[in-house]
């Protein structure tokens, strides 16, 4: 060889070794703000190798990434991120080291990891930093799972008006899309679509709360969404999904819940390799935790596990049975699949699959809003069946059913108390076997959760025009209403459920016609409202309060505009309660005022001077007014 062609060797060498040296890029950046936290990940052609640290005066966060070189576009301005602004470049320490800054709102601690590629090749090698957002970089402290034990014991009666609470999991989102349809609709869109009407079906219930795990485009970690449900107190968690295949013809909604051993079917399989999947996506690891108590923690879980399985069963049985009604069914029956998303031992939970948005026919359907609507109102129907045979202790839905205690305080009669909750005074008596109308300081009664049957009047037919408003659909309106869905669609030649704000729709309602004989017999009683001011005592609760005025809890949060349940000793809050107006008896035969006073728990002087009356005699069909107390 010459010397000349040696020369030549040796530098085609030394630049095939300085590209392969440089062999990384970094392909893009992007950016997750989320509720706690910012994610930024770094999309590169191979592993990398860096190294960070942070300055302040002003915050940032330098990252060098070692024999990389940049091809995309810098610099990123962030405007939705607590914590983060913009991402640039700055000059490097040394050749060959390409440097990224970012620049901060405060001071932080970050968390870097890297990411394999995924094995549907999907994503290459990433880079992932997770910026806390101020106090979220300290760890949280669990909220108490008890109600704080007091001296009342008003407090720790059995019946209340608490919230049942649902925990809405939109499953996937942030650099996790989930399932991708033959169109590229993304899984992470459709769960949330359909999660927000779900909770919105959920909130629009008395009695009933939804929180959400997440409320935008982000990725929350499999073990956090249960750990929000933990913290909000949930009685049932909901993850709501879209499914996939590796083949376009599977189709059809199904049900999980969890075993604890290995999936019964090929889908099933699947899925559970998809969640896997996600967790490669999103970066995290699943059931991870301490090993803090270990033995005593089994020991409580496996006694918790088989009634939150058992429980969770019931729930995705009648989920289930309302998809049914309205869309194709892949399985007649809850599946099973171990999912690190239902493995709360705690709380009964569910994976509802909407659809299989790898099948094109059902890739349209999850697309669209009306069908989204019907999907989202079979889970709701699912899980208010659910609550309404099962409703948890302390629940304004346990009292519909059981009954709520109250209290007598002084100057409370039998009739006021009726009327404070909608009851009558007979069928408080009847509740409490009481054989008088006299009532004690102190003395617990049970009010009846269900009105007194009574006998139907004649009814007849007319029709109502009601005016569709913000947040209205079909299924709240016929339940206030008191007329079925189907029936709203008849009157108004409804092709799709889907409304608008001010569209008119014609009501068809039951309206009772009085007879001669009966309206001898009515007692009118109208109602209005008041706002009394209430002051928080030691001891003191939502529920408590609630329980106390004959409200909900609901009612109080928004008339005070809470975002939290802690309540501060001497705090003061409005509290908007009805106020009974007078009632009128219309006198019947054989009736005297001794028998209408203690019909109405009043004596029959406050009847004398409230009707101004000079005399004890009365005419039948004489119109008197009854005081409220």
């Amino acid at each position: 060889m010459s010397l000349r062609a040696f020369f030549h060797a040796v530098i085609l060498g030394a630049s095939l070794f300085s590209s392969l040296a440089m062999a990384n890029e970094l392909k893009g950046i992007r950016v997750w703000p989320a509720p706690d936290e910012t994610r930024v990940v770094l999309d590169l052609t191979e592993d990398a190798v860096f190294s960070y640290f942070t300055l302040t005066k002003p915050d940032r966060l330098v990252v060098d990434l070692k024999q990389t070189t940049l091809k995309t576009k810098l610099p990123v301005v962030v405007k939705d991120s607590a914590i983060l602004t913009k991402i640039r470049n700055s000059g490097a320490p040394e050749k060959g080291t390409y440097r990224l800054v970012l620049e901060m709102k405060s001071g932080m601690t970050p968390k870097l990891f890297k990411l394999a590629p995924t094995p549907d090749g999907t994503y290459s090698h990433r880079l992932v930093m997770d910026l806390p957002h101020g106090k979220a970089a300290t760890a949280k402290k669990p909220e108490p799972t008890s109600k704080p034990s007091v001296a009342n014991q008003q407090a720790i009666l059995p019946y209340g008006t608490d919230d049942i609470i649902v925990a809405i999991d939109p499953g996937h989102g942030g650099e996790d899309p989930g399932s991708i349809g033959p169109s590229r609709l993304y899984e992470k869109r459709v769960t949330l679509d359909i999660s927000k009407k779900v909770a919105a079906r959920i909130n629009a219930t008395p009695g009933m709360k939804a929180v959400m795990t997440r409320q935008g485009d982000y990725f929350v970690n499999l073990n956090r969404r249960t750990e929000i449900a933990r913290q909000k107190r949930a009685h049932l968690l909901v993850s709501i999904h879209a499914d996939g295949f590796h083949k376009p013809q599977p189709r059809g909604a199904s049900v999980w819940v969890l075993n604890t051993r290995r999936a019964n079917s090929e889908i099933g399989r699947w899925i559970e390799q998809h969640e896997k999947q996600s967790e490669l996506l999103g970066g995290g690891d699943v059931l991870s935790g301490g090993n803090d108590d270990q033995y005593l923690s089994m020991a409580v879980l496996d006694l918790q596990f088989s009634h939150s399985q058992k429980e969770g069963y019931d729930v995705a049985s009648r989920v289930l049975r309302e998809m049914s009604k309205v869309t194709t069914l892949h399985k007649s029956k809850p599946e099973h699949a171990s999912l690190a998303v239902l493995k709360s031992p705690d709380i009964p939970s569910l994976l509802v699959e909407t659809g299989f948005i790898t099948n094109p026919t059902e890739e349209r359907l999850l697309n669209s809003k009306s069908h989204q609507n019907k999907l989202a109102d079979a889970v709701y129907r699912g899980v208010l069946s659910y609550f309404n045979e099962k409703p948890p202790e302390g629940t304004l839905f346990a009292s519909r059913n059981q009954g709520i205690k109250h209290k007598v305080t002084s100057g409370q009669s039998l009739s006021v108390i009726a009327n404070r909750y909608s009851t009558s005074v007979a069928a408080i008596k009847q509740a409490n076997n009481l054989k008088s109308n006299t009532l004690k300081v102190g003395q617990v009664l049970v009010i009846p959760g269900k009105a007194p049957v009574t006998v139907p009047a004649t009814t007849t037919t007319k029709t109502v025009t009601h005016t569709v408003k913000r947040g209205d659909f079909l299924g709240k309106i016929a339940n206030q209403y008191g007329v079925t869905v189907a029936s709203i669609r008849r009157d108004n030649n409804l092709r799709s459920d889907e409304l608008a704000i001010g569209q008119k729709l014609k009501v068809s309602v039951k309206a009772p016609v009085t007879s001669t004989a009966t309206a001898a017999a009515s007692r009118t009683a109208a109602t209005t409202t008041k706002t009394v001011t209430h002051t928080v005592k030691r001891g003191e609760f939502l529920g408590k309060i609630a329980g106390q005025y004959g409200v909900t809890v609901a009612s109080i949060r928004s008339a005070n505009k809470l975002r939290s349940d802690e309540l501060a000793v001497g705090q003061k809050l409005k509290i908007t309660v009805q106020a009974p107006a007078s009632v009128v008896h219309t006198v019947q035969r054989g009736e005297f005022l001794g028998k209408i006073a203690a019909d109405y728990g009043v004596t029959i002087s406050r009847l004398r001077e409230a009707n101004q009356l000079r005399t004890d005699k009365l005419a039948v069909g004489q119109k008197l007014t009854i005081p409220s107390s």
